[in-house]
């Protein structure tokens, strides 16, 4: 019998039609030694996991598992240790006779299997799932319970501080089970709420809240503890609020924490930020601008001088689009100092200072200072009063680029703002180079995507932006996006460019309706539209756009 030829991952996915030729050929080139290709695809966004998982199955004949609500048979539990699971993503799932099936993101590595035979005794089977499921079930199923009654018992005796930094104690655990759960499911803040009778525990992933967990009242004070001492804040002081940093290593990766707590009525309220710093550097091409608008974006960061604002509420992604600006300017031959409030990614070869209230260094002052450095490229994090934006125009007249954040709701009405700030208006004609405006909107689920017609108020909606609209997509809820239909987000963009005629209308304080028909003349891309066309590609749903962008 001739014996099949094996295939190569690459050549499987092209035949499943999942990946393009030239994905492949890009990935190929660019990977690290030591990455697999299936992980440098993942992490490219070219695949998804399920799409992986799906020809690695029709091709090894191995079964794929859901692990979402999953039967497990916990006993089976002590025959891997939690560390080993974590490490090899591995999870038993059940026994029949003298087989153990084991799920495994990897059922390729038969140097783990092989291990397991031996430290087990069971012939093992492996079966597929997804990283996200494996992490998610190791999190939930593995030593979840445990460790609450033996922190009963210290609730009436006072918390040592050995207990607060040994290893091995439960209220470690716990803290990093919580860690590790938010960072599997990619959350970008964690709340600890204290209630009257009980703590919850709150993930916001893909900007949305939801309660990850409930623990008793009587640990309320040594997690609190064990999170200030990590943060290094002042474990005593419980009556003012405290803001510290956390360093740490969660599931091999390491994670940047931001740290924040508020004393309300039931005890501190704890926010943890999750810095992702992997996310953080993204390529400009990767934020999801629209052609236009990259083109438009990139020719505005380009000029050596000039003042380029980026506007949007808190948590619309302003931070990341100005350090992938950053990072694309970012060379040796300029000089870049950032002033920020705080300092959220630390960034090679950019010198950035942490704004500091207490000892009077604030925005403008930090400015001033950095002015006298010699610089190329300032980036100031925030624009709040006169001062502050009086300084940075001025330095962007004297010839360095500036990037800042201001807040407001769109493009246009960021002029108003400057004007409203006691801004001249002379300052600005001659100043600003060009405004983008930005929302984050969930993407639709790539795993559970399904095509629907579009509804009668859809199409109407599209009419009236003058789009037409047949089909939308929609997500179904799955296991690897939790049963939400959504996972991950996208920006959507509005980019202001300053061009002469503008600059006449603000010289002149003219009316907010001239500025926006020059806006429109000059085909400006509104909020809302970059929405809809991502609707039409299939990458967001109306009900996101519409919650994020009013006409």
């Amino acid at each position: 019998m001739a014996v099949q030829p094996k295939k190569r991952l690459g050549d499987m996915l092209l035949e499943a039609g999942v990946l393009t030729q030239e994905q492949l050929e890009k990935t190929l080139a660019e990977k690290q030694q030591h990455l697999k290709l299936g992980d440098a695809l993942l992490e490219r966004g070219y695949i998804t996991e399920q799409q992986l998982i799906e020809v690695l199955e029709v091709q090894l004949g191995i079964e794929r598992v859901s692990l979402y609500r999953y039967p497990f048979d916990t006993n089976l539990f002590t025959l891997i240790p939690k560390e080993d699971a974590q490490r090899k993503l591995i999870i038993p799932l059940k026994k029949e006779g003298d087989k153990l099936y084991v799920a495994m993101n990897d059922p390729m590595d038969f140097y783990t299997i092989e291990d397991l035979r031996l430290s087990t005794g069971f012939d093992i089977r492996p079966v597929i799932s997804t990283k996200d499921d494996i992490i998610r079930s190791i999190n939930k199923y593995y030593e979840t319970e445990e460790g609450f009654e033996e922190l009963r018992i210290e609730e009436t005796q006072e918390v040592s501080a050995q207990e607060l930094t040994d290893m091995e104690s439960p209220i470690i655990r716990l803290v990093n089970q919580l860690l590790s759960a938010a960072s599997s499911q990619r959350a970008s803040d964690i709340h600890i709420d204290p209630q009257e009778t009980k703590v919850l525990v709150r993930i916001r992933v893909d900007g949305v809240l939801r309660t990850e967990r409930v623990l008793p009242k009587h640990i309320q004070a040594m997690l609190t503890a064990r999170i200030k001492i990590l943060a290094n804040i002042d474990i005593t002081e419980q009556r003012i609020p405290q803001d510290g940093r956390i360093k740490i290593n969660v599931d091999y990766k390491p994670i940047d924490l931001r740290v924040s707590t508020l004393p309300t009525v039931y005890g501190e309220k704890i926010v943890l930020r999750i810095l992702d710093l992997s996310s953080s550097l993204n390529d400009i091409q990767t934020l999801g601008f629209n052609r236009l608008n990259l083109q438009r974006f990139q020719s505005m960061i380009e000029k050596p001088t000039g003042i380029v604002l980026i506007t949007g509420p808190t948590g619309s992604g302003k931070s990341s689009t100005l350090y992938a600006a950053l990072n694309k300017l970012n060379s040796e031959d300029v000089n870049i100092i950032t002033v920020e409030d705080p300092v959220e990614y630390q960034l090679e070869g950019i010198n950035q200072i942490q704004v500091n209230a207490n000892v009077g260094l604030t925005f403008a002052k930090g400015l001033r200072a950095i002015l006298r450095q010699d610089p190329n490229i300032i980036m100031v994090g925030e624009i709040r009063d006169q001062e502050t934006a009086e300084v940075a125009i001025r330095a962007s007249l004297t010839g360095h680029l500036v990037l800042s954040t201001i807040h407001t709701n769109d493009s246009l009405s960021t002029v108003t703002r400057l004007f409203d700030m006691g801004v001249e208006p002379f300052l600005i004609a001659s100043s600003l180079s060009g405004v983008v405006a930005q929302r984050l909107v969930r993407k639709v689920c790539r795993d559970c995507a399904e095509k629907h017609e579009a509804s009668v108020s859809e199409k109407e909606i599209f009419a009236k932006r003058g789009i037409k609209i047949e089909t939308v997509y929609k997500g179904r809820g799955c296991t690897s996006c939790n049963m939400t239909g959504y996972k991950g987000r996208i920006a959507i963009h509005e980019v202001l460019m300053i061009d002469e005629a503008m600059r006449n209308i603000i010289l002149n304080r003219e009316s907010f309706s001239k500025l926006r028909e020059v806006a429109i003349k000059n085909k400006t891309i509104f909020l809302i539209d970059d929405g809809l066309l991502k609707v039409k590609q299939g990458i967001t749903t109306t009900e996101e756009i519409m919650r994020v962008a009013i006409e």
